[in-house]
């Protein structure tokens, strides 16, 4: 499917919209050195406008990928800044600098501001520590304006770009690994390279599951990921379709650990991209496969005329403020409706007990009320996340389907549909608690 012939048709749809420059975007660092010398070469000879190579190293290519891509006459590069280069990220643009000059192309970089911002950026990781995969294995401090390096790195660098030129791929992968190795850059990782996935997302899955305190399906879930994106119609893993896939595998992922068949559990987005409304995919999607996720094997594309403009309503709980209290909030609650709705709710009952608490002197704890044990059958939460709505109330009558609540979990929402029929006797959980895995939510009368 995805020739060099394919993008180039793409790259020239886009020039011929008024495209101003053309970004051959690769998330997931899977485009190989031969495969960066063939698509770099076949874009530079069919558009005129400039272009731009993004790639990872997550897998293994992004340094060596990148230099073929200089060889191949690409006229920008995408790179990082040491710190925050390599390993999931873009090839640090110190690495880059050192090869150019070796083969003396230009770079318009002033390396001296890069070094000014180096520095920034070192206190701006460990910052970030509790986030950062690589945290106890940084690179070493390097300079290339002030740091010699020994003469067999160099000759690294020189018969990498030997090997580029000869298009010996594996012995300019080794190099590259050399060079990576010898600076401290994390080695490549295979697990990514099988699964196909961004660094970013790759990253970002790993941060949520340990907030999710589910660690155990990370790999798992990466084994899921090409099925799932087949599934889909072979998307792009680009924000947002990288999260959507993402999560969904995750849910797969659940499903199999609890002896569920696969899809039990399904995010709305997903089922969004499914149905149509993110655009057409790649591949066309197995109208069988539609049907199971949306319930109609028919392409619906999204319809613009139906969207209506999210409500900013009063909360009377918190002394009648607006969820949103300005145009930059408001903004929020049109972009990310899910994620900012907490935040701002957040947001507001932080002003609001800030308020209250000078207002009145600390009042007396009253003593803890014993909490009524559960009796009757519940509904529990499949994975861990956030309350988003809840869609029933004691003493309603609900059927097998019934979507009687919303939750979020790794930033996408997912409706729990009753399997139970029966009348509610008590919802257990309020619009944005935080619930673990197995949390009971609703309670059913005997």
């Amino acid at each position: 499917i995805f020739t060099d012939e394919y993008f180039v048709s793409k790259a020239k749809q886009m020039e011929a919209l008024g495209a101003k420059i053309i970004t051959l975007k690769d998330m997931a660092g899977l485009v190989n050195p031969l495969r960066a010398a063939s698509i770099i070469s076949a874009l530079k000879r069919e558009v005129k406008v400039p272009v731009d190579f993004h790639t990872h190293c997550t897998p293994g290519y992004g340094l060596a990928s990148s230099l073929m891509a200089i060889i191949n006459g690409v006229d920008i590069l995408d790179t990082n800044i040491w710190w925050f280069g390599g390993g999931s990220a873009a090839p640090a643009i110190e690495l880059i600098w050192i090869f150019c000059q070796r083969m003396g192309v230009e770079v318009e970089v002033n390396m001296e501001a890069v070094g000014r911002i180096r520095t920034g950026l070192l206190e701006a990781r460990k910052e970030l520590a509790q986030f950062d995969l690589n945290k106890d294995n940084m690179p070493r401090p390097f300079d290339p304006l002030t740091d010699k390096l020994p003469p067999e790195v160099l000759a690294l660098f020189d018969s990498a770009i030997e090997f580029a030129k000869a298009k010996d791929e594996a012995a300019l992968l080794d190099a590259c690994h050399k060079i990576e190795a010898y600076f401290g850059f994390p080695k490549p990782n295979e697990l990514v390279k099988t699964a196909e996935v961004p660094g970013g997302m790759y990253s970002n899955m790993v941060a949520q599951l340990k907030q999710l305190q589910s660690e155990d399906l990370l790999e798992d879930a990466m084994r899921l990921i090409p099925m799932v994106r087949r599934d889909a119609g072979l998307i792009p893993l680009v924000t947002p379709t990288s999260q959507i896939v993402g999560s969904q595998a995750v849910l797969v992922a659940l499903d199999r650990k609890n002896g569920k068949p696969d899809y039990t559990n399904k995010s709305n987005q997903f089922i969004s991209l499914v149905k149509g409304e993110y655009g057409k995919t790649p591949v066309a999607i197995d109208p069988a496969f539609r049907e199971k996720i949306t319930g109609n094997p028919e392409e619906k594309p999204y319809d613009v005329s139906a969207y209506r403009k999210p409500e900013n309503p009063e909360l009377p709980e918190l002394g009648g403020r607006k969820l949103a209290s300005n145009t930059e909030e408001y903004l929020l609650l049109e972009l990310l409706p899910s994620v900012a709705n907490g935040f701002l709710r957040k947001r507001r009952k932080e002003e609001f007990e800030a308020e209250e608490s000078v207002k009145a002197p600390a009042a007396e704890e009253a003593p803890a009320e014993t909490a009524e044990p559960i009796t009757g059958p519940v509904i529990t939460a499949p994975m861990s996340g956030r309350v988003v709505s809840i869609n029933v109330k004691p003493g309603q009558e609900v059927k097998p389907g019934d979507t009687v609540l919303v939750y979020e979990a790794m930033k996408m929402e997912n409706d729990i549909e009753s399997e139970i029929s029966g009348i509610v006797k008590r919802v257990l959980v309020s619009v944005d608690d935080q619930v673990a895995t197995d949390t009971p939510l609703i309670e059913f009368e005997n």
